[in-house]
Parts: C-alpha cells; sequence; structure tokens
C-alpha cells in the first residue's frame, strides 16, 4: 500500500513538473514568435520609412528649384541664335534686283522673213542654200543668222465670204478649201471665219481638218460684204495664247470688195503690217465687162493684191470656177515649200518705226531667172 502511495505521488510530482515546463516552453514560443512577428512589422515599417524619406527628399528638391525658378523671373528664356553672316558685297544690286518687276526683257529682235521663189512658169524653186539668198533692210544689208527650209508646222484662218453674192459659187468655194485642207501637215491647225454683213468666228483653231469641212457644208449665203472686219478678226485669232504655231498664215475666199465693214482699209493694212503673218487670196470676180458690177466689187482684186503683197503672200484672180480648187492646192503646196529666213537687225533702236525689208537672190548656175516673194517689212518694237 506504502508503495503503491509513494508511486502515485511521485507520478502526480512529475505531472506538476511536466506541466510547467510545458507553461514555460508555450510562454517561451509565444514570447518567440511575438518577436519575430515585431521584427518583421519593424523591418517593413523601417522600409516604408526608407522609401517615404526617399519621397520626401525629391519633393523637397523639387519644390526647392522651383522656387529658385520662381525667385529668378527676370532670367532670360534659353534660345539659339545663328551666327550672322559677314556683309555681302553684292546685297545692294540683290536688294535692288527684288525691287524690280518680274519681267523678262530681250534686247535683241529676230526678225524672220518667209520667202517664196519661182522660175518664169510660176513654179517653186527648192533646194536653194543660205548663200543665195541676200537680206536687207531700209538699204543697208543684214547678216542671215539662220536659215530654214522645212515644212515647219502652220497656224491658218479659212476667212470664207457668205455675203448674198456668192450664192452659185459655194459649192466650188467648199471644194477648194477641201483641197487646200489635203495639203496640210499633221500638226497643222485651222481656225474658219465667215463673213456676210459681220464677221463670225465659227471654228476657233483646231488639228481637225475635217471639223472646218463640216461647218462649211451648212454654209448659206446672204448680206453684205464685210471683207476687212473678216481679215481683221482673222489677225486678231494670231495672238499668242490663240494660235500656237510659228508661222502663220490667212486664206480669204471672196468674190468681191468690201461694202459693210467697220474697220477702214488703212486700218487693216497697219494692223498686217504689224503682224507677222502671211496673206494669201482666192478672188471670184466677175469679168471686167459684166453689167451690174459695183465701185466695191471693182476694187475687189486691188484690194486683196495689196493686203497679200504687204506680207509677203499672193492672190490670185479666178475667171474660172473650175480652176479654183486647182489654185487653192497650189497655194497650200507654196505654204510647203518656202524659205525662212533669220536676222538680227543691225538697227537695234526701239523706235517703232516701219522698216523696209528687200530679199535678193543670187542667181544659181544653170536655172532660168528667178523671182523671190517675201515679206516687204515690219514695225520695229517700241519698247
Amino acid at each position: 500500500m506504502i508503495v503503491n502511495a509513494a508511486r502515485t505521488n511521485a507520478c502526480a510530482t512529475r505531472r506538476r513538473h511536466h506541466v510547467w515546463w510545458a507553461s514555460r516552453l508555450g510562454n517561451t514560443a509565444g514570447v518567440i514568435l511575438n518577436a519575430v512577428e515585431t521584427g518583421t512589422r519593424v523591418a517593413q515599417s523601417f522600409s516604408n520609412l526608407r522609401r517615404y524619406g526617399l519621397f520626401v527628399s525629391l519633393l523637397a528638391a523639387a519644390c526647392a528649384l522651383a522656387q529658385d525658378v520662381d525667385t529668378r523671373p527676370d532670367d532670360p528664356k534659353v534660345s539659339i541664335t545663328p551666327r550672322p553672316k559677314p556683309p555681302d558685297k553684292d546685297a545692294p544690286k540683290q536688294s535692288e534686283l527684288s525691287k524690280r518687276p518680274a519681267s523678262i526683257r530681250i534686247d535683241t529682235t529676230l526678225v524672220q522673213i518667209p520667202v517664196t521663189v519661182t522660175d518664169p512658169l510660176n513654179r517653186f524653186v527648192t533646194g536653194l542654200e543660205k548663200e543665195h539668198f541676200r537680206l536687207f533692210e531700209d538699204k543697208a544689208e543684214q547678216t542671215i543668222v539662220q536659215f530654214s527650209s522645212e515644212d515647219a508646222p502652220l497656224s491658218i484662218v479659212i476667212v470664207f465670204d457668205t455675203s448674198g453674192s456668192m450664192g452659185a459659187k459655194l459649192q466650188k468655194s467648199r471644194q477648194a478649201v477641201a483641197q487646200f485642207l489635203k495639203t496640210a501637215n499633221p500638226e497643222d491647225e485651222f481656225a474658219l471665219i465667215e463673213f456676210s454683213d459681220r464677221p463670225d468666228l465659227v471654228v476657233p483653231f483646231t488639228t481637225d481638218a475635217e471639223e472646218v469641212q463640216n461647218r462649211l457644208t451648212f454654209t448659206q449665203s446672204k448680206g453684205k460684204t464685210a471683207l476687212l472686219d473678216g481679215v481683221y478678226l482673222a489677225m486678231n485669232q494670231m495672238k499668242p495664247g490663240k494660235a500656237h504655231n510659228p508661222r502663220k498664215a490667212i486664206l480669204i475666199i471672196s468674190d468681191g470688195g468690201d461694202n459693210n465693214s467697220r474697220y477702214t482699209e488703212s486700218e487693216v493694212k497697219n494692223t498686217v503690217r504689224e503682224a507677222d503673218v502671211q496673206i494669201y487670196g482666192l478672188g471670184i470676180f466677175e469679168s471686167a465687162g459684166s453689167r451690174g458690177r459695183t465701185p466695191e466689187e471693182m476694187m475687189g482684186p486691188g484690194l486683196l493684191n495689196e493686203v497679200a503683197e504687204l506680207t509677203g503672200g499672193r492672190s490670185y484672180a479666178v475667171d474660172n470656177l473650175n480652176e479654183l480648187a486647182d489654185i487653192a492646192a497650189k497655194i497650200g503646196i507654196e505654204l510647203r515649200n518656202q524659205y525662212m529666213l533669220y536676222y538680227n537687225p543691225k538697227n537695234q533702236a526701239r523706235d517703232g518705226k516701219y522698216r523696209h525689208v528687200v530679199v535678193k537672190l543670187v542667181q544659181p548656175r544653170g536655172l532660168p531667172p528667178l523671182k523671190a516673194f517675201f515679206r516687204l517689212g515690219y514695225y520695229a518694237p517700241s519698247q
């Protein structure tokens, strides 16, 4: 009994010791865990403090910089100024040039003279060279600087009479225009003016020759004859911007003189002299002994002749209507077989005066006497 009691007391004592140590160990573990948690929090807090301190430092630096800028409001802004260029000796000249109007003035005048050469049988003579020509302006011989005998493109205005007296002649006149157009160069351009009481531009410049012929198909004759107005309107079509080729010609088909124009003969002749245009005439005139011819009709052949001769062209009087188409074709061929002479006048005065031109031929060996048809002069520029 005593032994069992002693064992019982010893076991109880040992239990109490185990409980006490377990309690101590539990407390110690809790303390350690609390310490670990506390250290972790402290480390996190310290890290946060470091971050916060860095942010505060940056913020303070920014504020200080802003304050420094604000305290210097008068400091100039930073800019880059290019180094100044050294003075240019030609600067005054350039300044003067910049004040001048934007225009180009060419002080050298190049004059173009078309020449047709025929033999005693009125046949065209081709194959001549520059040395076969001598050119004079106001009796002073000039130097031919350029020479050409090529078939250059033409700008041609056909001035077609549709007055009342043309009634029976219209069909043959249409056929004459058709034959003339057959001699055309593919690069030629044509315009058509019809005139009776007044002139009318019915076909502006076009390279389509059929358009001209189609328009003539519906032509009717009526009214009086404003021939001079028709020529004046044709000259107006030859201005730059309307005619596009350097060579220009006018073909007039009419049966009489003028009796209804606003422009006078002298006004038209002056306009013709000023322009670089050749004029050819087909005059379908009644015979001199025919009754009923008006004074204007009697003056018709002379008027066409004078206007054509001024330009280096020619006028043909047609007595037989059946010959009209052949003569028209001959004019077309003549325009394809011309010589072009170019020269710089020795008289460079810009006085606006008329200069008379003469072309003389140096007779080639083995040929019969030749005749030259050429433009008789031109007006010098006035400025």
